[in-house]
């Protein structure tokens, strides 16, 4: 999962059915298709190695795709070519929360992914500082991770491995001048739970994200596993002395058109939205 800048397709002031999936759902979660208990430990491991290599967080600014644009009060619609949820933009980020149950996913034979996180920076800046968790689908079986990153710095570091759909997450980044501690919460396995504290003098610290995503691998966005839906609650954000929910900054809406998606509006709180698969590539 490592981090570049965002791969921003297009920015538009439109909201929009995505052309390859995500739709916003607040529909229940697909059913978890978990590890089969006869599954060996060298298949976990095996499956634990294939993300050695793994981009997180890679949006590069030139993957943009031109559509016509309409104007909605208080949203830009971007299109990217494998994110779906929301982007705060502006300067001075120190703080990025944000809650979800984790889905559960139908695994078929084909190797796919889907991560969800929150972060700083990467929406328009070479540096992302992340964390949140990943589902992998591989030879049929699903695994289920937690995990940070701060690109360049390092690449993806897994934490924890007994996370289960169903569990409840919670996951931050907070900022105190240079320092940045990543935090993740799985209130029902505290082998998955961890906190962080790593630094960084060149951070943008110019967005702030809500995320899900296709990952990337060396040959490109692998296909997107089918997590049912997704939906992301109780976020908050701080940029200067300015503390508030997603609603309360200028606040980009992103569309995966290249694997699944689109979310649907921020709900009434401004704190949080759903996301639905809808196909894997």
């Amino acid at each position: 999962m490592r981090h570049t800048r965002p791969r921003l397709l297009a920015r538009f002031l439109m909201v929009s059915v995505p052309a390859l999936g995500l739709l916003l759902a607040m529909s229940p979660a697909a059913g978890a298709s978990t590890t089969p208990r006869s599954a060996s430990a060298q298949a976990a491991l095996v499956a634990r190695q294939a993300l050695e290599h793994l981009s997180v967080g890679q949006h590069a600014a030139d993957h943009r795709v031109s559509r016509p644009a309409l104007r909605v009060k208080g949203l830009t619609q971007v299109q990217s070519t494998n994110w779906s949820g929301y982007a705060d933009t502006g300067s001075g980020f120190s703080t990025v929360t944000g809650s979800w149950t984790e889905p559960g996913v139908s695994c078929t034979s084909t190797t796919s992914l889907a991560a969800f996180w929150v972060g700083l920076d990467g929406y328009s800046s070479s540096s992302v500082e992340q964390d949140g968790t990943l589902i992998e689908c591989y030879r049929g079986a699903a695994y289920y991770y937690t995990w940070w990153e701060m690109y360049p710095a390092n690449a993806i570091q897994v934490v924890g491995s007994t996370l289960h759909a169903g569990d409840s997450i919670t996951a931050s980044v907070v900022r105190s001048g240079t320092s940045y501690t990543l935090k993740v919460t799985d209130s029902s396995r505290s082998a998955d739970s961890f906190s962080t504290t790593q630094t960084c003098s060149s951070c943008a610290n110019s967005s702030a994200e809500w995320i899900a995503e296709a990952p990337s691998g060396s040959s490109g966005v692998y296909p997107l596993s089918d997590f049912g839906s997704w939906t992301e609650s109780g976020a908050t954000v701080k940029a200067g002395s300015t503390s508030g929910v997603i609603s309360s900054f200028t606040d980009d809406e992103l569309t995966m058109i290249n694997s699944s998606g689109a979310p649907g509006a921020l709900n009434s709180s401004g704190n949080g939205f759903g996301v639905t698969w809808e196909r894997s590539s």
